[in-house]
């Protein structure tokens, strides 16, 4: 496994949530998950952590403390007296409330003023988390906070649900989704966009992640990849789709040497499936889907364990075996970094006409090789 890094140097301003690392190989979520593939990777990270938690909230359970709007704030001060700002990247996740998220806005818009003079210098990436398949876990507020930050960003990351809560659109159909991006680009004139699980059909074996850059006038140039469902839940992978992201894309970036490009848009006449966006994308995919595949094995191999041949886990309470499942399935992420650095390209990127019908039932393309 080469150690070279991926990318350039780059240094990242991560704003998220902390949970505590619950073992050496299970890194848990939000800063506690992209800060280390982002350092495993090559990238130089500052967490600025907006929760401390004893663990994610899928267990149902947690004890810690939420950073104040305030709190986050001044440790931006901190870091700027000390001129520790020169930043490439900067990576925002969970916020617990809108003064958190109008303080994550005002950060991003000084920096991006910093950076104003050398386009390209400087790229935002945001994961607007809000909530999932209809239900919202943070505060009503948090919605218009994160539409005030939409012309500043450049790169955004809403699954489907939160998609439709920035775009004001019910995305029941391809032409919903493509109305819902075009509206983001032409609407809040971000660059680009990847939706990141899209599902019309709940009982479709695939799950789809749509992305675009757009033209300069605005006009996406849509792409998706299908991905097999993989039956069972798992946390963090928001934040590890997002961390990966951020390398691949600066890595795609650097390869056709966009560095000097505003917002790293490539020119109006690269074709959907040539775009940093959707080789990104690839890569991040062949990542994560061997990794969950290999997460959701050793899972099912820990429950099987905790069953024992008398089914002893049937006999513990509805709350006891939550709780075991929930740390069965616990990204497996630290023992496999040779799927984190060299993933295998197995789901390549389809061009999606704005006016095409919708998919996702075809087996995805397999291409040899490593990335």
């Amino acid at each position: 496994m080469s150690a070279e890094p991926l990318v350039p140097e780059t240094k990242v301003l991560a704003i998220a949530s902390h949970v505590r690392t619950l073992w050496r190989w299970h890194p848990a979520i939000g800063n506690t998950m992209a800060a280390f593939v982002m350092q495993t990777l090559g990238c130089e990270v500052a967490a600025l952590n907006t929760v401390h938690y004893s663990n994610h909230l899928g267990y149902r359970q947690s004890k810690g403390t939420k950073t104040s709007a305030d709190d986050i704030s001044d440790l931006y001060v901190g870091l700027k007296q000390s001129y520790l700002t020169d930043f490439d990247v900067m990576l925002t996740g969970y916020a617990p409330n809108a003064k958190a998220v109008d303080a994550i806005g005002a950060i991003g818009r000084d920096l991006k003023l910093k950076a104003s003079t050398k386009p390209g210098s400087f790229f935002w990436v945001l994961d607007p988390v809000m909530g999932d398949e209809g239900r919202i876990y943070v505060d009503e507020d948090v919605i218009p906070a994160y539409r005030g930050l939409l012309r500043d960003a450049d790169l955004i990351l809403p699954n489907q649900f939160e998609l439709e809560l920035l775009s004001e659109i019910e995305i029941r159909s391809t032409s919903d989704l493509t109305k819902a991006i075009m509206k983001l680009h032409q609407g809040y004139r971000v660059p680009h966009v990847v939706v990141t699980s899209v599902r019309f059909d709940p009982l479709s074996p695939f799950i789809s992640i749509v992305g675009s850059t757009s033209c300069a006038d605005g006009s996406p140039r849509l792409f998706k990849v299908d991905v097999p469902a993989i039956d069972c839940f798992f946390s963090g992978t928001g934040d590890m789709f997002a961390a990966l992201t951020v390398v691949r894309l600066r890595e795609a970036v650097s390869n056709e040497g966009l560095f000097a490009s505003k917002a790293w848009q490539s020119p109006d006449e690269t074709d959907a499936l040539e775009l940093p966006l959707a080789k990104a994308v690839e890569k991040v995919l062949g990542s994560m889907h061997i990794i969950l595949q290999k997460t959701k094995v050793a899972r099912d191999a820990e429950l099987e364990k905790m069953s024992g041949p008398q089914g002893a886990m049937e006999k513990d309470s509805e709350k006891r075996i939550h709780l075991r499942k929930t740390k069965a399935a616990e990204v497996r992420l630290v023992r496999n970094l040779r799927d984190l650095r060299e993933p295998a390209i197995c789901h390549q990127a389809q061009a999606l006409a704005k006016t095409e019908s919708w998919n996702p039932a075809r087996p995805p393309q397999s291409k040899g090789g490593t990335g």
